[in-house]
């Protein structure tokens, strides 16, 4: 029987936790540098470029990918033959060593990552502050090791998640083309699909979050072509998905889907339970193995093996200042259209959005010293700084969110404009042509280098909130694109139709 001490399962918890913080596996920076070989919509190939360049800036500076730090899911094997020494943490459970683990990793002083987590999710929502619970699954297999595979999945991919018990005599495969243009572009594509097929309801759920821990292996897929009929099932969902358009941060382009993994399991006869889970640019997880050796090595990645692009602003790209903005200027601006933004901002989503709106229906002040008028808000929750940094990474949060306080924002607080990502719902859009404001978006998944163009930070109202205060941030050439115009028109519709049906299957050469 082997020996396992409950001191090293939590160092490596709380150490994968960081190293995935910071590094892309390999198999997704392949997928996402052809991708970006292959890109023709040129927006859609600076969104890449983008991502591209955060990500091997994280791998250098270790912060984090994306400001969203996740929901932390850990798969743990537990072989008959192995014992846990549970010395130094007595009365502890698994699932309560996986949490200190967490704990840790979220609460280390060299590179803190962001709480996320709210308990009483119904009523009061209080953040937990060290990003605990993980979300545990317990599996009792043969052998005498434990296995272990941590992911930090992102709410704005998590809550694209489809579920349907459809008919038995139903195609998958038409089922998922119809939920995809229903996720939007909120999930961060280019990414990958989880798909759970079988089962009972919630192990279908199951099976498709676990699914999305194996790595992307379509090139290879492609080279050999398919040999059964879920690797059959796994090409047609991509290529259609892919030929519908929708493109990196649904802009429009060749590339959604960078892979889909598919796993199944007997069901009733009666059943056919269905899941989809998406899993977005910022993709993390990582498995290791406890064999009583001591806490886990996670091999450092090779950074020679990152595509070699460097994202930087177009010279043609127009500049904006912030700072005395006006509705005939925003009125220039077209459907598409890049911009650098400079000048002072405020910042606020979901609870703060709530608490406000909440103030202006009863007619009551703001707290002292907030004001929106003729101001831009950008939809976020940024991540703590470190050393000499004035705010951590800070990319943005999914604005359809925000729909129903767009109205009160917009009339009643005086707001000109909005940035956040992926698109707005047709009421919010109304609402936004309206007033004559306009909607920007900045890239998911590039949330560190977003952070570089902050150059000033400050809490201006509900320190109570954590991540989700809202703050002034001064920004020097923060890179946005014009989602939605003030006559209404948005690329999240113009984008993906001028792409659709353009996608061809580019076989890819593995390696």
């Amino acid at each position: 029987m082997t020996t396992i001490r409950a001191a090293d399962l939590i160092d490596s918890v709380a150490d994968a936790l960081q190293f995935i913080s910071y590094y892309h596996p390999q198999d997704f920076i392949d997928a996402m540098g052809a991708a970006y070989a292959v890109e023709e919509s040129p927006a859609a190939r600076d969104a890449i470029a983008q991502i591209l360049t955060n990500s091997r800036l994280c791998a250098e500076g270790h912060r984090p990918l994306c400001q969203d730090t996740g929901i932390v899911v850990a798969f743990v094997k537990v072989g008959l033959g192995a014992r846990i020494d549970m010395a130094g943490h007595e009365g502890m459970g698994l699932a309560d060593l996986v949490n200190e683990g967490v704990r840790r990793a979220y609460q280390l002083p060299e590179n803190r990552l962001r709480a996320s987590i709210v308990a009483d999710p119904a009523f009061k929502r209080v953040n937990t502050r060290d990003n605990t619970p993980a979300v545990t699954h317990v599996e009792l297999v043969p052998g005498d090791a434990i296995d272990i595979t941590v992911a930090a999945k992102g709410g704005g991919s998590e809550n694209k998640a489809h579920f349907a018990m459809l008919n038995p005599s139903d195609s998958v495969a038409d089922w998922v083309l119809s939920v995809v243009p229903e996720m939007g572009a909120g999930w961060c594509p280019p990414g990958m699909l989880g798909i759970g097929i079988g089962g009972t309801a919630e192990h279908a759920m199951v099976l498709a979050k676990e699914s999305l821990m194996e790595p992307i292996d379509l090139p290879v897929l492609r080279a050999r072509g398919a040999q059964t009929p879920l690797e059959k099932l796994r090409l047609e969902i991509v290529d259609r998905v892919n030929a519908l358009g929708i493109g990196a941060q649904g802009l429009g382009g060749l590339t959604t889907l960078l892979d889909v993994k598919i796993r199944d399991y007997p069901t009733h006869a009666a059943s056919l339970p269905v899941a989809v889970i998406p899993n977005c640019a910022a993709t993390r997880h990582v498995h290791f193995t406890l064999d009583g050796s001591g806490r886990a090595v996670l091999p450092v990645p090779d950074l020679s093996r990152w595509p070699k692009v460097d994202w930087a602003p177009d010279n043609s790209v127009r500049r904006v200042s912030l700072d005395g903005l006006t509705r005939e200027e925003m009125a220039t601006w077209r459907a598409g259209e890049r911009l650098l933004v400079s000048g002072k901002l405020l910042t606020g989503r979901d609870a703060a959005h709530k608490r406000i709106c909440a103030l202006l229906e009863a007619g009551e002040p703001l707290p002292e010293g907030l004001s929106f008028e003729n101001r831009v808000i950008y939809y976020v929750g940024p991540v703590d700084p470190v050393g000499h940094e004035v705010v951590g990474p800070a990319g943005p949060t999914t604005a359809n969110r925000m729909d129903r306080f767009t109205e009160t924002m917009l009339g009643k607080a005086g707001l000109l404009a909005m940035i956040g990502k992926a698109e707005r719902g047709e009421e919010a859009v109304d609402v936004i042509a309206r007033h004559g404001a306009a909607y920007l978006i900045a890239v998911g998944g590039a949330a560190f280098l977003v952070a570089r163009a902050i150059r000033a930070s400050r809490v201006v109202a509900f320190p109570e909130l954590g991540m989700e205060a809202v703050y002034e941030f001064e920004v020097q050439d923060m890179p946005v694109t014009v989602a939605v115009t003030t006559k209404g028109e948005s690329v999240h519709a113009s984008g993906p139709a001028a792409w659709k049906g353009r996608h061809v299957a580019i076989p890819v050469v593995a390696g």
